[in-house]
């Protein structure tokens, strides 16, 4: 064999090794592609605290919705929950893991609302986008960074539309609710967590309606019970075993808390009908006591809406793009509308419930 032939040989097989290399490389980068599979959203979700019903129905609703848009968007959404136990100090922690963990999307139910800088800071250090949703934090530390945002609803609405129930009742059936006669709107209310914002807002704007309206009111007695269900039921007991059918009117600043209420009248067997008892969240079990009318009416907090705008704002934030396409958004927040809830509309709404869901 001549030079020539062994060089053509030489360069022949070295052809022949680089060919098969690249159709190998080839392959185990088609495999690892498929291994690989769609890309993953992971977005980490700090709950104050799951014992609240609306919460953990709204977390519900959360993860039902990812779910659904999973095949739609043809990636993975992965949802790793986690619970506050009403304490700002583990929320932190939590918090402190989800971005070790460096989760895409934080959506952040906080403890104390006060407490939020803290939490964006370290969120605009690890370059996650932060949701907080329901529980409202200061507005200064919201406008601290571009990619901190707010969903949920203006606290002093749904008080507002507390007192608007009460005044429609009182003007369309006071004899039944005045029930001493003196013309005087007697009432109780059973207030959320001591300082925090809902709590100080809804109390004070569910009777300033109604006092505006130049209806004369009575306060008899009102106390904290923490939006716990126990706890208003133990409060409720104290004050019917003072006041008794002088309570006319309760504003509860939640429907667990209104529900409380309801189990004490029935408990003591209370003969109906009942003190105007009125909530906020429009729970499930808050609308079935609307419509036997055992309640008198709830505020809806969209948990739905609020769900569903979570997961639009992180798919937005996911894929970089600029949510103000999607949302109308004022100083960070996105704001969603409450809706009073009482016979009249009761019907109606949960046909629309039902339409929607099917």
């Amino acid at each position: 064999m001549n030079r020539k032939t062994r060089k053509f040989c030489f360069l022949l097989v070295i052809s022949l090794v680089i060919l098969v290399l690249f159709s190998l490389f080839a392959i185990l980068t088609a495999k690892m592609k498929k291994n690989q599979g769609p890309p993953t959203l992971r977005i980490g979700v700090a709950m104050y605290s799951q014992e609240d019903t609306f919460i953990r129905s709204l977390v519900q609703n959360f993860e039902q919705m990812a779910q659904q848009r999973e095949s739609q968007e043809g990636i993975r959404i992965n949802i790793n929950l986690v619970d506050g136990k009403s304490s700002q100090l583990i929320q932190n922690e939590q918090i402190e893991h989800l971005i070790t963990l460096d989760y895409d999307i934080l959506c952040v139910n906080i403890v104390d609302r006060t407490a939020a800088s803290t939490l964006i800071d370290q969120a605009r250090q690890a370059e996650i986008p932060i949701i907080f949703f329901n529980r409202q934090p200061v507005m200064e530390d919201l406008m601290r960074w571009e990619y901190a945002y707010y969903v949920g609803a203006p606290a002093e609405q749904s008080g507002s539309l507390q007192g608007q129930i009460a005044l429609d009742l009182w003007n369309d059936q006071r004899e039944r609710i005045d029930i001493n006669g003196d013309g005087v709107l007697q009432y109780v209310i059973l207030e959320g967590e001591p300082g925090h914002q809902d709590t100080l807002i809804r109390t004070e704007k569910c009777i300033q309606l109604v006092t505006d309206a130049g209806v004369r009111a009575e306060k008899l007695i009102s106390d904290t019970a923490n939006w716990n269900r126990e706890q208003a039921a133990a409060k409720m007991t104290s004050w019917w075993q003072e006041f008794g059918s002088q309570i006319e009117v309760v504003f509860a600043n939640n429907d667990d808390m209104a529900l409380g209420v309801l189990d004490v009248m029935q408990q003591l067997q209370v003969e109906p009908p009942y003190p105007v008892i009125i909530g906020v969240d429009a729970t499930s079990e808050a609308l079935e006591a609307v419509a036997n009318g055992t309640m008198s009416g709830t505020v809806l907090n969209d948990g739905v809406g609020i769900a569903q705008t979570m997961l639009e704002l992180s798919l937005s934030l996911y894929y970089q793009q600029d949510p103000a396409q999607k949302f109308t958004i004022e100083n960070q927040s996105i704001w969603l509308p409450y809706r009073p809830i009482t016979q009249k509309e009761i019907e109606q709404f949960l046909t629309q419930q039902e339409n929607a869901a099917s």
